[in-house]
Order: C-alpha cells, then sequence, then structure tokens
C-alpha cells in the first residue's frame, strides 16, 4: 500500500513520547519505519525547591506534538490523520502524581530528577531488603509520610507520566510492567507488585492510620500486550482538539524511557543491554540472575514483559555539552555569523577524539542536578583544572564527553565486579548522533562493544510505537522478544565498535582523578548558592 493509504485506512501506529526538554510523537507505518513525526520543547520548572512540570503544561504539549505530527502528514501525503490502528503513551518514569478520590492534582508533580527523598530511600532500601532510589514513586510517597504532609491521608491514587497521561485519554489506571517497576519493586514471577514487600510496607505506616492500603493507590500492572483501554471520545479531544481524530483505537499499556529504550535497540533478551544517553544517561541489562547483593547505585526494574533488569541510572548527561554549545554559539554570533547548530555539535564532538586519552588532566562535573550514584544532593557544574593542565579546545571536549558518562561507569564497574554478562550493549540517543564518537567513548567506558544501529535515533517514541504495533499485530503466542527481532530488526544493520585500550586507559586515568575529584565538587554545593 502507499503511505497514503496506510494514513487513510488506519493503518499507522502512533507512539508518543515526553522526555525531560521535548515531547515527541512518532508515527509508523506496517512495516515499522518511521512515517511523520511531530515535537513539542518543553522545560521543567523548580518551585518551592523542587523540579516539576505543570500539568497545563502536559495537555498543551501534547497537543502541540500531535498538531505537529498532524501537519507533517498533510505536507508529505496531502491526507488528514483521522484513526490509528494503535497507540501508546511513554514518559520519563518514576516521580510523584498524587490524586485524591475525584481526581484532583493533591500536590504539584515531583519529577525523578528531585533528589529529596534520601532518607525515606534509605529506610526502605532497609525495610524492603531491596534498593529503593530517590527518585521512585514509593520514595516519594514515604518521603511525604516522615514529613508528615497533610496531603497524604487524602490520596487515593499514585501514578507516573506516563499512567496519568494514559488514564486521562482511555480511563483505564494502569501501568506497564517496565514502568510500574519504578513505582515499587516487581516479581517478576508474578508481573505484578512484590506482594511481601507491599505487606512489609503496610505494616511500617499502620500505626498513622491512614484509610488506604498501598497496593490500592498504586496503578494495575500490565505487561507488554495486555488489554490497556482504548482512546475515548473524551481522549480523543484531548489529543486532537480540532475533533479530527477518531476515538477507539486500542492502546498499548503505557511505559516508562527505560522500556521503550529497550524495545528500540532490540535489547529486551538476557545479556543484552542498551544504553540511552541524552539529558539524563542510564544503562540497562537483562539479567541471567540475581545481583549477589544490594547495590545504591544500582536499580532493579523490568523489561514491558516483566524480566529483571539492572539498571544504572544517572541524572545528568549532555546538560554541560548543550549549555557549552550555547557559549560557542554566541562566539560565532559575536563574530558576525548564523552558526549551524548541528555542525557546531558536529565539531564539538570530533574534536574530542583528538584530545588526549586522559584529557590532559582538566576535571569537568556535569552535575546540573543532584545524582545520588555519585552521592550528591544537589548540584554545581564546574570545570576544575591544575596550572599545569593542558586545556585547549581537544581535550576539553574529551572531558566533556568522558563527564558525561563518568557518573554511569561508577555504576558499570559494579555490574562488572557481579560478573554481569553483556553479549551487545546497544547505543540511543543524542550522545550517539556523530558518528563513532559517543559510541567509541561509551566502548572505552563500559569496556565492551558498542553497537549503534540505524534507527538509533528515533529513540524512545519509536519504541513505544513498536509496542504499540506489537499490541495490534502480533502473532497467536509471539512473544515482544521475538516479535521485534523477527518483525521489526531483521536484516537491519548497524555499527560495533570494540573498546580501544588506549582509550580505556585513558578513561580510567580520567576516572581515577574524577572520583578523587567528588570532594571538590562536595565542597561547591556546601559553599555556593543559587
Amino acid at each position: 500500500m502507499e503511505l497514503r493509504d496506510i494514513i487513510t485506512s488506519g493503518q499507522a501506529v502512533l507512539g508518543v513520547e515526553f522526555g525531560s526538554t521535548r515531547i515527541k510523537a512518532v508515527l509508523i507505518g506496517p512495516d515499522h519505519a518511521p512515517i511523520a513525526s511531530g515535537d513539542h520543547a518543553w522545560e521543567n520548572q523548580y518551585e518551592n525547591e523542587l523540579w516539576t512540570y505543570a500539568l497545563d503544561d502536559v495537555w498543551a504539549g501534547l497537543q502541540d506534538a500531535y498538531a505537529n505530527l498532524a501537519a507533517d502528514v498533510r505536507a508529505k501525503y496531502g491526507v488528514e490523520l483521522k484513526k490509528l490502528k494503535a497507540m501508546g503513551v511513554s514518559a520519563m518514569m518514576h516521580g510523584y502524581l498524587a490524586f485524591d478520590r475525584d481526581g484532583n492534582l493533591l500536590v504539584p508533580f515531583r519529577t525523578w530528577r528531585n533528589t529529596v527523598t534520601g532518607p525515606a530511600a534509605a529506610e526502605l532500601t532497609s525495610l524492603l531488603g531491596f534498593n529503593i532510589p530517590q527518585r521512585w514513586s514509593i520514595a516519594h510517597l514515604h518521603q511525604a509520610v516522615l514529613n508528615g504532609e497533610p496531603h497524604v491521608k487524602d490520596i487515593a491514587f499514585l501514578t507516573t507520566l506516563a499512567g496519568y497521561v494514559h488514564w486521562k485519554l482511555t480511563g483505564r489506571q494502569v501501568l506497564g510492567v517496565g514502568d510500574a517497576s519504578g513505582m515499587f519493586p516487581i516479581d517478576s514471577a508474578a508481573g505484578d507488585y512484590d506482594e511481601t514487600m507491599v505487606a512489609k510496607y503496610d505494616a511500617r505506616v499502620a500505626p498513622l492510620n491512614f484509610p488506604w492500603k498501598l497496593k490500592g493507590l498504586l496503578p494495575k500492572v500490565l505487561s507488554a500486550g495486555q488489554d490497556a483501554g482504548s482512546l475515548t471520545d473524551q481522549g480523543a479531544k484531548l489529543l486532537d482538539p480540532t475533533g479530527t481524530l477518531e476515538p477507539g483505537c486500542p492502546l498499548a499499556p503505557p511505559e516508562g524511557d527505560a522500556g521503550t529504550g529497550m524495545a528500540a535497540t532490540n535489547a529486551v533478551r538476557k545479556r543484552t543491554g542498551n544504553v540511552s544517553a541524552g539529558t539524563s544517561v542510564f544503562a540497562m541489562v537483562v539479567l541471567e540472575k540475581a545481583l549477589s547483593k544490594v547495590h545504591e547505585e544500582i536499580d532493579l526494574v523490568t523489561t514491558p514483559t516483566g524480566a529483571p533488569v539492572a539498571m544504572v541510572h544517572c541524572n545528568n548527561c549532555t546538560n554541560e555539552i548543550n549549555a557549552w554549545a550555547g557559549i560557542f554559539k554566541g562566539l560565532l554570533e559575536a563574530l558576525g555569523q548564523k552558526p549551524d547548530m548541528n555542525a557546531v555539535y558536529t565539531a564539538m564532538f570530533r574534536s574530542a577524539l583528538e584530545g588526549e586519552k586522559d584529557g590532559g588532566n582538566i576535571l569537568l562535573y556535569n552535575y546540573l542536578s543532584g545524582e545520588p550514584v555519585a552521592g550528591l544532593s544537589d548540584g554545581r557544574p564546574l570545570l576544575v583544572r591544575t596550572p599545569g593542565a593542558r586545556l585547549d579546545f581537544a581535550n576539553f571536549m574529551r572531558v566533556q564527553l568522558y563527564s558525561a558518562l563518568a557518573t554511569l561507569k561508577i555504576g558499570l564497574d559494579i555490574l562488572a565486579e557481579e560478573h554481569v554478562v553483556v553479549d551487545r550493549l546497544m547505543g540511543h540517543g543524542g550522545f550517539f548522533k556523530t558518528p563513532e564518537v559517543g559510541q567509541r567513548i561509551m566502548a572505552a567506558a563500559a569496556g565492551a562493544p558498542v553497537s549503534v544501529m540505524q534507527t538509533a535515533g528515533e529513540g524512545g517514541p519509536w519504541g513505544m510505537a513498536l509496542l504499540a504495533a506489537y499490541q495490534v499485530n502480533r502473532a497467536e503466542g509471539q512473544s515482544l522478544e521475538d516479535y521485534l527481532a523477527g518483525n521489526v530488526f531483521a536484516g537491519q544493520t548497524g555499527s560495533t565498535l570494540e573498546p580501544d585500550s588506549a582509550d580505556v586507559d585513558g578513561f580510567n586515568a580520567f576516572m581515577k582523578q574524577y572520583v578523587e575529584g567528588l570532594a571538590i565538587q562536595r565542597s561547591a554545593i556546601d559553599h555556593l548558592n543559587e
């Protein structure tokens, strides 16, 4: 079929993802290739010492991204987008969205970026015998309990951003198991919240006499392919206020950006892994067996079908690279030039490969926000060097790229000590956009081969579209692993880079200084205030 006929006959599938700085919608055809897209830029706000997004901005952003997608369809194919075969919603994981019984938001959305739940996370990790990171929804809930916040007694429903949008589009309070695994620990065998841990938590808060039990607050857990509802009349109008889009298409279980990253890189089988590197960076490896002990630096989440995954999640990645790109843009404009930002980024990344392997004894910390893996409650971006350091553009960019992955490497080294085996590490996200460069630095950080496929730039919204396509196109009994391998990625080519020993040695030398220099970062947090 021609693409315009696929669209008009309602055979296209939509994936939407709410990222930290962009909401993107991707439309795919029966061959799973993107055929149209639209996006919307947005930013979180720091209000009352918390990172948040206004819910009005959620809907304004979604509607703008969808309107831009619909306009892209009109421009490319000369038709209106009226109906879909399926769709799915994904978003950055974790955080805290608490609603009362009437569906009113009780406190402003607290995002994953907040690092104010340290006491709760520590207590829960001890209570449950399971690492509970600060950004997880249960940590936010329990910190509100510890704080004595009055809204806690009125909570009727907790969810993530993806779960919230899905609820409003379908009327269903459900969540994909991968996203749910960032709210509360999952029992992979049962495909649901761990009942023993739920009971431990209920016992912990029982003396406070809240009118709820924990599981009653949490969304119902669904695995990929299970019925998650369909687009209602009200939901269609929320998505497309023009009224052009028809209701009725099925929605896949809403997922987090970890799950869509796994889908987008075909990394859902055991011994496969992927690295998503953009505003934040995280690496995930599907485990063969449990880790030997609890590591506060390692999260245990799941694939979209509930298989256990070790995850190293870092709040900061490319933010300093982006900030310095703005500086270079300003310099070029001051010289009377009109910079091409793609060319600026390409020059920045390629110059890094010309730098000394250890970065010339320059230290750079990219901590715009707190970083629990490094034990930091707040962030202070820093460039530090000794008088004898060799500061030039190539070395500066080398340490920019090292810094973007340095915290991730702390976690990856722990997995190496646990003898976690990964046959294939797939890279995706903006860090890998410039050919070879980010891939090579990532291979040095991981000490393992890193592959980037031609589809790596599609990212999370495409991964969500794949999960929605699996919802409606899979054969009877076909697993997600087999669907992705056979229906989506069969025959796709990519590039694989083995780690260069000199790069590995250079990164390790940088890391030795980096870890020692964290004391400088802590001092900056103590003494440099907004």
